[in-house]
C-alpha cells in the first residue's frame, strides 16, 4: 500500500472508493476509525510512561490515557495494585480512611485514586496504553500508520460504507479490518511472551 502519511492515506481512501468528491468527509472516516482503534488495539507501540508527584487522595492521569498497565513508586519500584472502584471504597471504609504509603489505586472519574491517602509526597510512575495520536495536517503520521497502514485503510473504508449507502461492502471492510486488528494485537502479545533466540541442547556422554 503506497501511503505513509495523512495526505497519502486520504488519497488512497478516495481511490479505493473510486470517488473524487469526498475530500471534506474523508477526514471524518479517519477520525471514526481512530476512535474505534483506540477501543480495540492494544499494541506495545501504544505504551507510554508518565511520572507524577502524589500528595493527595486523587492524582490526574495523562490526557492521552487509555488503560493502565502498571503503577509503582519510583523510590523502591514497589507496585501499587489496581483494584475496582468499589474495592477501594471498601478498603477506605474498613481502615478508617487512614493515611500512609499508597498500596492500591483505582481509576475514578478520570483520576487515579490512591489508598491509603498519601501521608507525604510520593513519586509515582505510570505505564499505560496511550491514545493513538490523531492524524492531521500537523500530525502527518504515527506509529500505527507507519507499521500497520492496512488497519487505517480498512477502518476508514468501513466507516465510509454507511455514509455512501454501500451496505454490501460493509461486511467486506469489517472482515478485513477485524483481521488487521487481530494481527496487530497478536503480534504485540507474541513480542512480549515469545522467548528470543534458539536453544541449543548439549548432549552429555
Amino acid at each position: 500500500m503506497a501511503f505513509s502519511n495523512y495526505t497519502d492515506l486520504q488519497a488512497s481512501i478516495a481511490e479505493w472508493l473510486n470517488r473524487s468528491d469526498l475530500t471534506t468527509i474523508i477526514p471524518d472516516f479517519i477520525r471514526l476509525a481512530e476512535a474505534d482503534m483506540n477501543d480495540k488495539i492494544r499494541h506495545w507501540r501504544m505504551e507510554n510512561r508518565a511520572t507524577a508527584v502524589a500528595n493527595s487522595q486523587f492524582t490526574a492521569i495523562p490526557t492521552d490515557f487509555l488503560e493502565p498497565i502498571r503503577l509503582h513508586l519510583e523510590t523502591d519500584q514497589r507496585a501499587i495494585e489496581l483494584v475496582s472502584v468499589n474495592e477501594i471504597q471498601r478498603l477506605r471504609q474498613s481502615n478508617a480512611d487512614i493515611s500512609g504509603e499508597p498500596k492500591n489505586y483505582a481509576i475514578v472519574q478520570g483520576e487515579i485514586e490512591l489508598f491509603p491517602k498519601p501521608d507525604a509526597s510520593y513519586n509515582l510512575e505510570l505505564y499505560y496504553y496511550a491514545k493513538i495520536p490523531s492524524l492531521s495536517v500537523s500530525q502527518a503520521t504515527n506509529e500505527i500508520l507507519t507499521n500497520f497502514p492496512n488497519v487505517y485503510l480498512y477502518g476508514s473504508l468501513l466507516h465510509a460504507a454507511p455514509f455512501l449507502g454501500e451496505d454490501a461492502r460493509t461486511q467486506t471492510w469489517a472482515s478485513l479490518y477485524q483481521s488487521a486488528i487481530a494481527v496487530i494485537n497478536n503480534a504485540s502479545d507474541g513480542a512480549k511472551t515469545n522467548s528470543s533466540g534458539r536453544r541449543i541442547k548439549i548432549r552429555s556422554y
